[in-house]
């Protein structure tokens, strides 16, 4: 009995994965719930478990391709038969050489083109099946293409920085041989990998090929994926650091570059179609609400010394310390309720006030910024939403938020503080209409009852969407923020 493995669901409004890494090979036995490939979305990463015992038959989703949810990733067999044909049979005899046809992938649902970003082969150059020809490049993810077989590439249709369509032509390769089976005694292929504690970690695919471009050892890459994993960018960032240079000996008279020396030593690299529609959402984003940020600034002195009188005993009996965040978190529901269309959204020609905080917390991850979200944050208590943020919070330096834990937030509160910003403007995060910024915490002197006295001061920012909010609604609910923080008593009477 054939057995298939399908793409999971992968998380509210998440359509599409690209396969990163498979951990087994066809042919090889794999017990029941063990990880035979890792998929990657825009945010998370998904291992794929064996939905059974037996024998890994035919891979249909090769590394790099894009796939849809329920979409067929391989099948499993129930003995080594199922899978390959035994090791003493003869093998097939090979096909008559063709000429074969190189087609765009299947790019991902709605995905209708892709831009060529860079060929790894030459024309003449020979192949191997499955390695790899190309890269392609679409809105949300990078498509490597393999070669469907050995031979010589003797055509390229669609040259770098071509926009192509799907199932559209890309080259030809000639002379191609397609063969039933190996032969028994050709050796498999090493797996590119870095290891990490005693565990083999196979590297992005696309990461391989960059570094085999540039000529970069892994050793020398700090790899920010999962377990070390290293990632395209992470090739990239170590790819465009400055090197260390001998030092020039002194000019006897220093002259200015000429603008043809300048562009000698620049670099201008196109942008990915992905960091083009980062930059599109953004700007839209901007665009599309009225957005205004004001500011104030809040005295940390008895929020600190609340903290320190209380934090060991808090730890003990809860088993999570106690930071500011949960302050903050308190500080703003309450805000809220006075200031209700700072927690609200505009639905066509309606505005949507929210009778609930789902309360989004920024938190920063080796591979970017991103916001889970504490549900019904407004019914917790300071334990419970310093559990939930620190569980969060792990869960997203680990790789394991998923989408839905990402979705439903009605307000924001980022903290650029623990970076070290003293001051910055907030971006909204749609359809939500505020968004509180913190900052770092710094000694400054304060006017205080006519003395002058050194005070632990925090800037605070709110941006908001001014076609819901008024300024007097944002102020009134940036000065019943800093209120309770100064005063952390008035939480205690609802005041």
């Amino acid at each position: 009995m054939t057995i298939e493995v399908r793409v999971p669901t992968l998380g509210e409004s998440v359509t599409e994965a690209t396969v990163a890494t498979w951990f087994k090979k066809p042919g090889e036995a794999v017990a029941v719930d063990e990880m035979l490939c890792e998929l990657e979305t825009d945010k998370v990463t998904v291992e794929v478990p064996s939905p059974a015992a037996g024998i890994l038959g035919a891979i249909v989703a090769a590394e790099g391709e894009t796939v849809g949810v329920n979409a067929l990733l391989a099948t499993l067999g129930e003995g080594a038969a199922a899978a390959v044909a035994a090791p003493s049979a003869a093998p097939a005899k090979a096909a008559a050489s063709a000429a074969v046809d190189v087609m765009v992938p299947t790019l991902g649902e709605s995905v209708t083109e892709a831009t060529v970003a860079t060929w790894f082969k030459k024309v003449g150059d020979t192949v191997a099946q499955d390695e790899m020809l190309c890269e392609l490049e679409t809105d949300k993810v990078s498509v490597e293409v393999p070669s469907p077989a050995a031979g010589v590439l003797s055509e390229i249709i669609a040259a770098e920085g071509t926009t192509v369509q799907a199932a559209g032509k890309l080259a030809v390769i000639g002379g191609a041989v397609a063969t039933a089976a190996s032969a028994p005694a050709a050796a498999p292929a090493p797996a590119p990998a870095a290891t990490s504690a005693g565990k083999d970690i196979a590297h992005a695919p696309s990461a391989q090929k960059m570094m085999a471009e540039k000529g970069i050892d892994a050793a020398q890459i700090t790899g920010t994926g999962r377990d070390g994993r290293i990632m395209k960018e992470d090739v990239m960032k170590a790819a465009s650091a400055p090197q260390a240079a001998a030092p020039a000996p002194m000019a006897s008279a220093p002259r200015a570059p000429s603008p043809a020396e300048d562009a000698a030593r620049e670099e201008r690299v196109k942008m990915t179609r992905l960091r083009q529609t980062i930059a599109r959402r953004l700007k839209d984003a901007q665009n599309t609400a009225a957005m205004l940020t004001t500011y104030n600034e809040v005295d940390m002195t008895e929020v600190m010394a609340l903290r320190n009188t209380y934090k060991d005993d808090f730890e003990k009996k809860h088993g999570v310390r106690l930071g500011f965040m949960s302050f903050f978190t308190k500080a703003c529901i309450h805000a809220l309720r006075e200031v209700p269309e700072v927690n609200a959204e505009i639905d066509g020609t309606d505005i949507v006030y929210k009778n609930f905080v789902h309360m989004g917390v920024a938190a920063g991850t080796p591979t970017g910024l991103v916001v889970p979200v504490i549900r019904d944050a407004d019914a917790m208590s300071f334990a419970e939403i310093e559990k939930a943020i620190a569980e969060k919070g792990r869960r997203a330096r680990d790789g394991k938020l998923s989408m839905a834990e990402m979705q439903g937030g009605t307000f924001t509160i980022s903290n650029g503080g623990v970076y070290g910003s003293l001051m910055s403007s907030p971006i909204l995060n749609p359809p939500q209409s505020g968004i509180l910024g913190m900052h770092k915490i710094q000694d400054r002197p304060m006017a205080i009852n006519g003395q002058v006295v050194i005070r632990p001061m925090m800037y605070l920012a709110l941006s908001y969407d001014h076609r819901i909010v008024d300024g007097k609604g944002a102020v009134t609910f940036l000065v019943r923020v800093k209120e309770a923080l100064e005063d952390p008593r008035r939480l205690l009477m609802d005041l």
